[in-house]
């Protein structure tokens, strides 16, 4: 299987200022998700990756941003992480009718993420 970079984040202090200044300099458009205070990012581009930009709720975590690589299984990923020499910051977290994710600190210390689909959606 393939694993595909699919979400990406900038992690801000201030994320509606942040939103804002990424909407006016590259028109994104930008949807704020209230109750996840969490702004869902469109790019407007067929090839492009699409994102997100929040206020970390926990950590602290090293860095300002991540991406997200779509994996079938996250139990498996976070084994293959730590034998390759990751660690693992987040084991698992769920984003209700969304999916799941694990955070992950590469050996240069990068944050980066798994991300998996509900069962059937997503693939192909």
């Amino acid at each position: 299987m393939p694993y595909p970079v699919v979400h990406w984040e900038f992690w801000s202090p201030d994320p509606v200022k942040c939103a804002d200044f990424y909407a006016k300099a590259f028109d994104w458009k930008i949807n704020h998700i209230q109750e996840m205070d969490y702004h869902m990012v469109d790019t407007g581009s067929d090839g492009g990756i699409n994102g997100g930009i929040m206020q970390p709720q926990h950590g602290p975590w090293p860095g300002n941003m991540a991406f997200y690589i779509r994996v079938d299984d996250l139990d498996q990923i976070r084994q293959r992480l730590t034998d390759a020499g990751g660690k693992i910051l987040v084991e698992h977290q769920d984003v209700p009718n969304v999916g799941s994710f694990c955070l992950f600190e590469d050996p240069d210390g990068r944050v980066l993420g798994c991300w998996k689909q509900p069962e059937g959606e997503g693939e192909g």
